[in-house]
């Protein structure tokens, strides 16, 4: 007697949902690393910019912004009272964000 195509299946879809589950993992845990690292870093400019050294590029700070720490920027931001006059932080990051979240929810509806 042959096997309902379900059952056949089965193993391999409970196999692909934890390989899903596992990637989703991956990436939460990733945004969550890049948003701490991301914070410190505009905290450590901020540092930086206090006593006149080296600074971190404008371009790094964004593009941490960018790769997936837009919220830890913003909140660098707000606590560190760092680039909140820069039109390109004020509203670039948000904007950022903003996009960051359209692409999820454009992803999740997929």
């Amino acid at each position: 007697m042959q096997r309902p195509l379900l059952l056949t299946s089965l193993p391999h879809l409970v196999g692909t949902l934890k390989g899903i589950e596992r990637m989703t993992q991956t990436i939460v845990y990733y945004l969550i690393a890049l948003n701490i690292v991301t914070f410190f870093v505009y905290g450590i400019d901020k540092w930086k910019a206090k006593r006149a050294k080296w600074r971190i590029r404008e371009a790094a700070l964004l593009g941490l912004a960018v790769l997936g720490g837009s919220i830890g920027a913003l909140l660098g931001m707000k606590v560190w009272h760092h680039k909140t006059m820069h039109k390109k932080f004020k509203y670039g990051l948000p904007l950022i964000l903003l996009a960051q979240i359209a692409l999820i929810y454009v992803i999740i509806q997929k």
